[in-house]
């Protein structure tokens, strides 16, 4: 439906580009006039998706009359939303593919056509959510969990790839020493490589260099673990049409999103329009940094748009976030961001577009945005969009657009005024709200110890996280004795001697979820790690330490600019591509530091610089947990403590014992500049698109079916046709009253999706385990919940298996319930089970934010199949509309649409 809808009301809008490619678009400003000229950019994007695709039935007139009266209607009506493709990720992705291969068998059960079952969007799916740090530092000390069979020798190369050889100095003039020399700033065996097929090139030699061994060895384990779900993948690409898959090892969804498949403006069949997507990856809003309207929705919503159904919305407000002035030296995006969040957090977003505006607009890069973009689910917006202007152009035609495609996409967006500058004029959008925000009044910031939303100066952490000691347990207190606070524990590892206490770091990543995608943010942590080196300064080993890249991208300039071999020396070292420490997928402590922790009941900590964190997600034992910056995290890992004031603080001292201070090691601004307008150029870019598409011989490798109806393995515990249409008719059934029920959790504010859907590693305690234990797995191979959402058994089983989940009826933090009947403390799920065969109808009852966060799909299917009713309540249940109405009388979307291909 890219091509104007059959029958479409508004063909006579439709106009030829005024420039030499002469393609056709909707010149939507002619329908509107004036009032078209104060939309906000994001809603003109609306409106004209509404106008291209309004076909009277899904998209009415009127939907897009609503959306033209914005300034009255918001609020108020709902609209449909048509948007442009849909991006998946695979645990999220593997679900939602799972459901389409389902609704073959169900349409063919009811009589209708399997082979009608297709995405009606263009849908890319990432597989960027397998990997986990088995591997990490050069020693590669780890012993890793393959998922079956006898794991690897440590210390030995993947037997998939031999180790490349060392390339000598071949004489140039320039040279600094030998590649294999192992001095620091110059290229090493050690030195860090892209992906596979993707050589780097040494920086003072240009001959290529060997991939790290954590790499391979990561990369290894997760195809042979994931084996079952990439066959499923695969054939789901050869299926299904409007299907790609971008295999492991490429980069993370949000990432990949940025630098591969956003197009700013689609052209199909000869017609412009504005790229839109919507996805099930939480940091799809990544994209509205490039111009590109982009939101997370849950799985199911996402199907619906894969079948050629629009996203239902409540016609938004919009508020207007002005930026002025400019940020100091010390500020990172990182601390922008956190300060554009705390600001928009206490205004009250939620639910909300944002659309930024100002003089300060034009001072922040694209990465700078999309940074700021990305964090907009933290403080509960729907989306933070910055309108294309020069600076995207710019920027667009560094990383490979084509330049004719470049001309022909800025007249078209002028031609429909989407298009922003810096001249104020009569046609500058309003918006239900203007907010005003100083750069130059960011400081660097933290957040944490436990929730993202609680920002600290990075001058006042010493002084918080004292007073987090003190406090009662809470949201941010640990309340431990004043007597207690100063204890210290003395920990032996690999022959060194170290004493840790409270506020000790344990946990160091710099990780995939927010920052890579920023060279300057992360050429700060590379430059910061040299001066360290240079100085003399290092990490403790006990700390665990790494680097996971959202794409090779990341490698590319941070080994270009020569950086990667001293965050490699401070134990950064990469350990693969995609999403790790920040969904759980940490490689566990080692015991002596685990032993540590529980001997002192100690508040150990773990810096990550990811977009956010949940209690208890990276480690139980690790109980306090801040976002920082690269830098930060680099620079926290060498204090070896939060409970550090920089300021007036060493982080250590040099060989000839004198202190080294933060400020000593701090990159300027200056410094940051010029190495990325040197490294991060147009050829890393190009190559690494190449790359993507060449996939890497795992993949290739690979077989799977091309059957049209998948061919599932009763004995596997990885893919499983789910239970959603076993009772499936052609007319759904009468709706039934709840009557008798009874509460299956009492929950307080704050339950999130981390709460609800399975997440991490699947606990040996746990009826998931039990599950698979029973099935003859040994919890080697019970891998996480997240490779086996495609188990609908085992996730039924996680849901609200969390160890931080508080249940008022038990009083204490813990994923178990009472089954009242028989007065027992069961596992939530076999509370549930025993309640379902004693026909007994069951509700949840939960406070305020229930069910914020990013994994939205199995936080609404499990605790559907755990109470038999497919409705949780918080006080209250309401319908918001129609739609609601209708897909709650078909039980459910899946239902509806399967209905609706019979």
């Amino acid at each position: 439906m890219d091509a104007p809808a059959a029958g479409c009301a508004f063909e006579y809008l439709i106009e030829t580009l005024n420039d030499s490619s002469r393609k056709k678009f909707f010149n939507v400003p002619r329908l509107g006039g004036t009032k078209y000229d104060v939309l906000p950019y994001s809603i003109r994007v609306l409106l004209e998706a509404a106008v291209r695709n309004c076909d009277g039935f899904l998209m009415k007139e009127q939907d897009v009359m609503n959306i033209l009266d914005w300034k009255a209607r918001q609020r108020h009506v709902e609209v449909p939303f048509v948007p442009a493709r849909v991006l998946l990720q695979d645990f999220t992705g593997i679900p939602a593919m799972v459901d389409f291969a389902a609704m073959r068998e169900a349409v063919k059960t009811l009589g209708g056509d399997p082979k009608k079952v297709h995405p009606a969007r263009p849908t890319d799916l990432t597989v960027d959510h397998s990997l986990q740090i088995d591997f990490s530092k050069c020693a590669i000390q780890n012993a890793p969990n393959p998922g079956g069979g006898e794991p690897p020798k440590a210390g030995k190369l993947s037997p998939l790839k031999a180790q490349p050889k060392k390339v000598p100095c071949r004489g140039q003039t320039a040279c600094r020493g030998p590649c294999g020399s192992g001095e620091p700033g110059r290229s090493s065996g050690k030195f860090s490589s892209q992906i596979e097929n993707t050589p780097i090139l040494c920086p003072f030699h240009l001959q290529p260099v060997p991939e790290p061994e954590t790499v391979l060895k990561n990369q290894e384990i997760e195809f042979g673990r994931n084996r079952e779900r990439l066959q499923f993948f695969k054939w789901s690409s050869r299926v299904f049409r409007n299907v790609a898959v971008v295999p492991p090892g490429a980069g993370a969804a949000h990432q990949v999103n940025l630098e591969r498949l956003s197009r700013v403006v689609f052209e199909e069949d000869g017609l412009l329009f504005p790229d839109s997507v919507v996805g099930t990856d939480s940091h799809i809003t990544m994209a509205n940094g490039l111009g590109v309207l982009a939101w997370g929705v849950g799985g199911i919503e996402t199907e619906a748009v894969m079948l050629g159904l629009p996203v239902s919305l409540t016609l938004p407000e919009v508020v207007g976030c002005e930026l002025i002035g400019s940020s100091n030296p010390f500020v990172t995006s990182i601390d922008v961001v956190l300060g554009i969040t705390k600001h928009l957090r206490q205004v009250g977003v939620a639910g909300k577009f944002v659309e930024f505006f100002g003089s300060g607009v034009s001072q922040l890069s694209i990465v700078d945005r999309t940074t700021i973009a990305n964090m907009c689910p933290e403080y509960g917006a729907t989306l933070s969009f910055f309108p294309v202007d020069n600076v995207t152009l710019k920027h667009l035609e560094h990383t490979g657009f084509d330049k004719a495609k470049l001309e022909s996409m800025e007249t078209y967006l002028k031609a429909v005024k989407l298009f922003r500058n810096d001249q104020k004029n009569s046609g500058e959008p309003e918006y239900s709200q203007v907010i005003q925000i100083n750069l130059s009044s960011i400081v660097p910031s933290v957040s944490g110890p436990k929730r993202p939303q609680d920002r600290v100066a990075v001058a006042d952490m010493k002084r918080d996280f004292q007073a987090c000691l003190n406090e009662k347990v809470g949201f941010k207190g640990f309340q431990i004795a004043a007597e207690k606070q100063s204890d210290a524990v003395c920990l032996q590892y690999e022959g060194g001697e170290y004493r840790l206490c409270h506020g000790s770091v344990v946990i160091a990543a710099v990780i995939s979820c927010t920052n890579n995608c920023n060279p300057s943010v992360m050429l700060t942590a590379g430059l910061l790690a040299k001066k360290a080196v240079d100085a003399g300064l290092r990490v403790n080993p006990y700390i665990r330490t790494s680097l996971s890249p959202g794409s090779g991208m990341a490698t590319h300039y941070l080994s270009a600019s020569g950086v990667l071999p001293y965050l490699s020396q401070l134990g950064f070292e990469i350990v693969g591509y995609g999403c790790s420490t920040c969904v759980g997928n940490t490689a566990p402590l080692s015991e002596a530091v685990l032993n540590a922790i529980k001997q002192g009941d100690l508040v150990t900590c773990g810096v990550l610089s990811g977009n956010r964190h949940f209690e208890g997600q990276l480690c139980d034992c690790v109980r306090a947990n801040y976002l920082a910056s690269p830098p930060l995290v680099v620079a926290y890992a060498i204090a070896g403590t939060v409970n550090i004031d920089f300021q007036t603080e060493p982080l250590g001292t040099d060989p000839a014992g004198r202190h080294v201070y933060l400020q000593d090691i701090w990159p300027s601004q200056e410094e940051v500049r010029q190495m990325e307008e040197e490294r991060v150029i147009l050829p890393m870019f190009k190559t690494l698109k190449e790359k993507i598409e060449v996939g890497n011989k795992w993949w290739n490798s690979l077989e799977a079916p091309d059957s049209v109806l998948f061919p599932w393995d009763v004995k596997s515990t990885y893919i499983r046709c789910p239970s959603f249409f076993d009772k499936l008719t052609k007319e759904p059934a009468a709706i039934q009253p709840i009557e008798n029920a009874h509460v299956l959790l009492y929950l307080g504010d704050c339950v999130t999706t981390d709460h609800i859907s399975p997440a991490g590693s699947i606990a040996r305690s746990s009826s998931a385990a039990k599950y698979l234990t029973h099935r003859g797995l040994t919890p080697r191979e019970f891998n996480s919940y997240g490779a086996r959402r495609g188990n609908d058994a085992v996730m039924t089983r996680g849901t609200f298996a969390n160890v931080k989940l508080f249940n008022k009826f038990i009083g204490k933090p813990a994923p178990k319930t009472v089954h009242f009947p028989s007065g027992q403390t069961l596992d939530v799920f076999e509370a549930a089970e025993l309640y379902q065969k004693e026909g007994i109808p069951l509700i949840i009852l939960a406070g305020k934010k229930y069910g914020s966060g990013n994994s939205r799909d199995w936080a609404a299917k499990g605790p559907y199949l755990l109470t038999s009713t497919g409705r949780a309540f918080r006080a209250r249940a309401a319908f918001e509309n129609d739609v609601e109405v209708t897909l709650y009388k078909h039980g459910g979307l899946l239902n509806f649409v399967a209905r609706r291909f019979s």
